[in-house]
């Protein structure tokens, strides 16, 4: 079986890299993207089976991106990472397809957990935090 790809989009430059540092410790494959169109270019080309994606990007932000993700292929599952408490964009990007949300600074083996999860379709960990 393929590896598992996971895209990290972020404008933080040390998230990251400490995400890729974890992820690939998980044994995926990984992607990072700095703001959304390079973002949507790894998308087009390497089809990630999950995107982390920052909702607070300079230029194209996370809900815009969210819905470009998923008009080029819906099955890619997205979970959007915030540092500020928008519940009113957090339930637009529900809407819009994504999965959960961790609030930063979260819980890495909270995150950690929840992407195995959804990458590994363990049905048993609850996604609504």
């Amino acid at each position: 079986m393929d590896k598992h790809t996971v895209l990290i989009v972020d404008d933080q430059n040390g998230i990251r890299v400490l995400l890729t540092e974890v992820f690939s410790s998980e044994g995926y494959r990984t992607f990072q993207a700095s703001n959304g169109k390079l973002a949507l270019e790894i998308v087009r080309e390497h089809k990630p089976d999950l995107v982390l994606l920052d909702m607070k990007i300079p230029g194209m932000d996370g809900l815009e991106i969210l819905k470009h993700i998923k008009k080029i292929d819906a099955s890619i599952k997205v979970i959007m990472m915030t540092a500020y408490g928008e519940l009113d964009m957090i339930k637009e990007a529900t809407e819009s397809g994504a999965l959960m949300h961790f609030t930063k600074p979260f819980d890495i083996d909270e995150l950690r957990t929840a992407v195995n999860a959804e990458l590994r379709g363990d049905s048993s960990y609850s996604i609504w935090r």
